[in-house]
């Protein structure tokens, strides 16, 4: 059974705003740039209308991971993530490189009043025995923070354009 990944973020930007600034390739170079991680890179980028789709790769470093998982990936996890923007909601994707571990999602963005809430609604699944829910717990904890981290981002990012 797969761990489900819930984020939820306010922005004190609006859905516009954010949508924006996800339509916005200097937006993207810095988002990576600033909370990527290690070796972390824009694959490719395609803005056409309101569809946004980003193909990036992050990784978390062996010295981050339980020994359990570095005894099966002693460099560390390196996951490429694509999100995909429609409008207001969108999907993400990601995998773990070398490993049969998957994270697949909704995302949406939404005016609420004082700005706009960002919510990830997704599920980590990782088909590896005796050793999957923790290599799954240990992607939603890193997940969880670099999402935290993204959104501070994109609220800062606003701010200062």
């Amino acid at each position: 059974m797969a761990t489900p990944l819930a984020f939820t973020a306010h922005s004190t930007h609006p859905m516009a705003a954010v949508r924006a600034a996800f339509a916005d390739r200097q937006y993207w170079k810095d988002r990576i740039e600033s909370v990527g991680g290690p070796n972390a890179r824009i694959e490719n980028l395609v803005i056409d209308g309101d569809t946004v789709r980003v193909d990036m790769v992050q990784t978390i470093p062996a010295e981050e991971l339980p020994a359990q998982i570095t005894a099966i990936k002693p460099n560390g996890l390196v996951i490429p993530r694509t999100e995909t923007w429609h409008g207001s909601g969108g999907t993400v994707e990601a995998h773990v490189d070398g490993a049969p571990a998957t994270v697949n999602g909704t995302l949406t963005v939404t005016d609420d009043g004082s700005g706009s809430t960002f919510v990830v609604d997704a599920s980590i699944d990782v088909k590896i025995p005796l050793f999957g829910k923790k290599i799954e717990a240990a992607i939603q904890e890193h997940l969880s923070a670099l999402l935290e981290r993204e959104a501070e981002f994109t609220d800062n990012w606003l701010s200062s354009h």
